[in-house]
């Protein structure tokens, strides 16, 4: 039987369950069918997450950061956007990773003006982009909206077996660029992992040089992480939660786990936990540990299934959310008006 895992979204309607302890997870739910698309519901039967947020989430003053880094977070978290400190960041490098395919759905999104306009009339705390796309687009925002510029990146076309992502900018392109923090994506588990977190130390140094926070896009891939039960596996994601605080980012962008039929090929201590996509998420944020947490948006969801995956994202504790394919792949006033719906969401979550 399947767990549902679309969380009613008006308080009063909400119910609220208990975690187990901090290695165990007490949640009914089995394998989804490998064909299942992302779906985030939540059944009248299936108990929630215990709420991490806001009372126990990751706040500035807990992460021993450096005045300059403080200041930087500071004025994402409570400058811009909503100001409440919970994040909604866009970012637009998937021109980068996934090529002008991305674009079809909604062919004016292709002008990345598109998107720095929806950040600035959205209301969003920062954008995420590599260098060419702020430097040639960001003028006439600078100062409206933060910038989180992207540090590497690579293409899709050679296959994710061996990934590693080379570096597309530096530390000192951002404080020229006026950037309010960085973003480095490692791939755990990929062959090339050790060249990969040697190029991290190298970025992470620099930031604490020159005080940037820096954001991790931390995500499983490789040959050996798809035998090991794929890459949005609870080990997976896990595991690569955890590997952002150990290496030193300060926030960390994860996709959320999802059970699947290749659960089974997890490590035993995985395969006898029994969750779902709640406390699932709840899990994995708990192993970024005071690493601030953003929670991918992926591919373009139903409206519905994506109010449902901010609530389970922010209940599980999340600082906020980093969507770029569900909002500009749609058209402007439509995505203004699902922006609009995300942000009274976020809205509960104050901190």
């Amino acid at each position: 039987m399947r767990a549902s895992l679309r969380p009613r979204l008006l308080a009063d309607r909400c119910s609220r369950g208990r975690a187990g302890p901090r290695n165990q997870i007490f949640v009914a739910g089995s394998a989804l069918p490998p064909s299942s698309p992302e779906v985030f519901e939540m059944s009248e039967t299936t108990p929630h997450a215990e709420s991490r947020a806001p009372d126990s989430r990751v706040r500035l003053d807990e992460m021993d950061l450096s005045l300059g880094k403080k200041v930087r977070l500071h004025r994402i978290l409570y400058g811009t956007g909503m100001k409440n400190g919970s994040l909604m960041i866009l970012p637009i490098d998937q021109g980068l990773e996934h090529g002008p395919i991305d674009f079809f759905p909604n062919p004016p999104s292709q002008d990345p003006d598109y998107q720095w306009r929806l950040a600035a009339e959205g209301g969003y705390n920062a954008v995420a982009c590599h260098y060419g796309l702020a430097r040639r687009y960001m003028r006439k925002y600078a100062g409206r909206v933060p910038l989180i510029l992207k540090l590497n990146g690579k293409t899709n076309i050679p296959s994710d077996a061996e990934a590693l992502s080379t570096l597309t900018g530096t530390v000192e392109d951002a404080v020229a660029l006026g950037a309010d923090a960085v973003g480095y994506t490692l791939y755990v588990g990929s062959p090339r992992q050790d060249e990969d977190i040697m190029q991290f130390m190298e970025i992470r140094e620099a930031c604490d040089k020159y005080n940037m926070p820096v954001v991790m896009w931390s995500y499983p891939r490789g040959f050996e992480v798809e035998e090991k039960g794929g890459r949005n596996s609870l080990y997976a994601v896990d595991y690569a939660a955890r590997m952002a605080v150990e290496l030193g980012a300060d926030v960390v962008k994860l996709n959320l786990p999802k059970p699947s039929s290749k659960d089974d090929l997890q490590p035993a201590a995985y395969r006898d936990l029994d969750w779902d996509f709640a406390s699932g998420a709840r899990r994995v944020v708990e192993s970024a540990g005071r690493c601030m947490v953003l929670v991918s948006g992926g591919s373009k969801l139903s409206d519905d299934d994506l109010m449902a995956k901010v609530k389970v994202s922010m209940d599980a504790g999340a600082t906020g959310l980093i969507f770029g394919r569900n909002m500009w792949q749609r058209p402007f006033d439509e995505a203004l008006a699902v922006t609009e719906r995300v942000q009274a969401l976020l809205s509960e979550y104050s901190v």
